[in-house]
């Protein structure tokens, strides 16, 4: 069997990018663990015109995809543009492979590096993708519940203007992830709101609606960060009902336009909790 020389990388997003730019008929992702599949989904972000991608993996690959909120959201907006199609299977999974219509390439990881492994070779192309082709269509869709980066930008931009949505996605992408972190997507949401002093019933509204959290878990984190001095309310009065709760920052350096600076004192400060 003839194989290519074989790429060696330091990074799983570099072999990703080599053989997902030379794929113009749609990939294979086939057994991917939790690291290389959200390099996966950040490369395919990352590019102009990236091919269709079918993920086939793990069930618990996928779930610690959707723990994450910035990486999920990717993967949302992905699915939404017909870039990518995430299924799962029980396994096992002998390689780990990237399989288009003109190669395979198995990843194979080392402690200090990452190598791909490619063949040309027809009747293994042929082969190999006509037998995961075949698994794939036998597994189950996994349902990421989390919305499209786009949309949640969107969905901002028309409830509150773009300053707003511009503050909120600074904050997401210095933060990277929100797997088991302070802050998460709903504390950042609540800090953005009290930076523009929006009320709390319009951000969790939006919150629940975009399918971010429910009201009832926006409400919750408003009084930790209440408790942690981060954000104050003042209530504004209304014709009908309760007066609701204008949301304000009670710290003072929340009022830097650093992102990254703004993300250090919530972490500083915020006690660790987990939003349900």
């Amino acid at each position: 069997m003839a194989l290519r020389p074989s790429t060696v990388e330091t990074a799983t997003a570099e072999v990703f990018q080599d053989v997902l730019s030379g794929s113009s008929d749609g990939v294979l992702a086939i057994g991917l663990n939790e690291t290389a599949t959200a390099e996966l989904l950040h490369s395919l972000d990352g590019m102009e015109d990236p091919p269709f991608v079918r993920l086939l993996t793990y069930e618990s690959v996928l779930k610690w995809i959707r723990e994450d909120f910035v990486t999920a959201s990717v993967a949302a907006e992905l699915v939404a543009t017909n870039t990518l199609s995430a299924q799962m299977a029980e396994g096992p999974f002998e390689n780990v492979l990237l399989v288009t219509d003109e190669s395979v390439t198995a990843i194979i990881s080392t402690k200090d590096d990452v190598v791909g492994l490619s063949t040309e070779n027809p009747e293994l192309v042929e082969g190999t993708r006509a037998y995961w082709e075949g698994l794939y269509k036998e597994s189950g869709s996994f349902p990421l519940r989390t919305p499209a980066y786009s949309a949640v930008g969107d969905s901002l931009v028309a409830e509150f203007g773009p300053e707003l949505v511009d503050d909120f996605r600074s904050m997401l992408d210095a933060l990277e992830s929100t797997r088991g972190q302070n802050p998460d997507e709903v504390v950042i949401a609540l800090l953005v709101a009290a930076k523009h002093e929006k009320l709390l019933y319009d951000i969790s509204r939006w919150g629940e609606n975009i399918g971010i959290a429910s009201k009832a878990t926006f409400s919750r984190e408003k009084m930790r960060l209440e408790e942690a001095g981060l954000i104050a309310t003042e209530k504004v009065p209304v014709d009908v009902g309760r007066p609701r709760l204008r949301l304000l920052l009670g710290d003072e350096r929340l009022r830097t336009e650093a992102a990254e600076e703004f993300v250090s004192v919530v972490r500083d400060e915020l006690p660790a909790g987990v939003s349900p």
